[in-house]
């Protein structure tokens, strides 16, 4: 599973520099290759240089749905990249995102929701079963 890990690249998109820079490290210590941008639209333009493996995104960036426009993107370039939306909205706002129904599916092109703060092994858990 090791040797594995160094042919996935993530793109990792999040307005939070800490967020962005503390995982980027603990993924790269894990084997991975990381692709980074701190917003929506940087996110757009790293996606027209590169295809990644998988991609980690934020909910809320410089737009309330930043995450789901980018996600919306991805999916258009590649139906098989695995999206994660990661957010703190929901502890936030106890507002909770999930696709749950077909409707819900149809617009929301995400593979998997993490709630911020994130556990790193829970990350990494996601990211292995996503990626096939």
């Amino acid at each position: 599973m090791g040797t594995n890990k160094k042919k996935i690249t993530v793109m990792l998109v999040d307005d939070d520099i800490d967020f962005l820079t503390q995982t980027k490290i603990r993924l790269e210590a894990s084997g991975y290759f990381v692709r980074t941008a701190e917003s929506q639209k940087d996110g757009e333009k790293l996606l027209k240089e590169f295809t990644p493996d998988i991609a980690l995104l934020d909910l809320m960036m410089e737009n309330m749905d930043g995450g789901f426009a980018l996600a919306y993107h991805i999916k258009r370039k590649d139906a098989n990249i695995p999206v994660i939306i990661a957010s703190g909205v929901t502890s936030e706002t106890g507002i909770e995102f999930d696709a749950k129904t077909n409707e819900e599916k149809s617009w929301i092109k995400a593979d998997a929701f993490l709630t911020k703060p994130i556990r790193f092994e829970q990350l990494e858990k996601e990211i292995m079963r996503l990626i096939k």
